[in-house]
């Protein structure tokens, strides 16, 4: 697999595992307390730290740098409290700009779509596919997409503000944020399943940092997130026209 093939779109398409041992029971006996394992405690309870460190996102603005391999590149400026945020999405020399403001969504793209011309667009957002996740609703307003990374994550330790441990690349379900997708033969190496992480708080607690080094053929991906509390000026873009009806297939994320 090369790392190219596994490189998918960041934020626009175009462009925790708790081990619970448990005894067996028999006839009528009572069922004996659950036990953990220390490495299980030790994940669920850096989970945790990594669930706490993004709820910023509801609470104030934020920057999302993210990066798969220096060929696909995104910057985002979010604010969801007061709805306003902007991206740029780089990728293979291609860019892509998305505006959102209250309740309208505007883009436009160098990209050569078929039916779609490069002006600034005005999208409906009933059309988005859900995993284009254009959107200041709880739970689909992270451009960093860090609760897919959260939620395949096997095994996890933090010692301090650092947090180490094993993510599943083949659990990242596909949304905004970093995708990696398999090779040409449609899947991924078998270390895939417990692929390196490492992830950083700041004095906080919040997420700042969360890196995945490449190996065996995945590439580098990294996500980072920065200036929170910044003020975030979106401008309307001038003769925005009505998106056509062939730019929505082309948005999103194949599975």
């Amino acid at each position: 697999m090369t790392r190219r093939a596994a490189v998918a779109g960041i934020s626009a398409g175009i462009l925790l595992l708790l081990c619970w041992s448990v005894g067996a029971r028999t006839g009528n006996e009572p069922a004996p307390a659950p036990t953990i394992s220390a490495e299980a405690a030790a994940t669920a309870s850096a989970i945790d730290l990594l669930w706490a460190g993004t709820e910023f996102i509801d609470q104030t603005s934020f920057r999302v740098d993210a990066d798969i391999a220096s060929q696909v590149i995104t910057l985002s400026h979010t604010d969801n409290v007061n709805k306003r945020a902007d991206a740029t999405i780089s990728a293979f020399g291609k860019v892509a700009e998305i505006r959102m403001i209250d309740n309208e969504v505007y883009m436009k793209s160098n990209l050569d779509l078929p039916g779609v011309g490069h002006e600034w667009m005005t999208l409906d957002p009933a059309r988005v596919p859900s995993n284009f996740a254009i959107s200041f609703a709880r739970g689909k307003n992270d451009p960093g997409g860090s609760a897919r990374l959260i939620n395949a994550i096997v095994t996890a330790r933090a010692d301090g503000s650092q947090i180490t441990g094993t993510i599943d690349v083949t659990r990242i379900d596909a949304g905004n944020g970093i995708n990696l997708r398999p090779g040409p033969d449609g899947t991924f190496s078998d270390s895939a399943r417990s692929h390196a992480f490492s992830a950083t708080l700041d004095a906080e607690g919040r997420l700042v940092i969360f890196l995945m080094p490449a190996a065996d053929g995945l590439p580098s991906a990294s996500l980072r997130y920065s200036d929170f509390g910044a003020a975030i000026d979106v401008v309307r873009p001038q003769g925005a026209v009505v998106a056509p009806d062939a730019l929505y297939p082309q948005l999103g994320f194949s599975d």
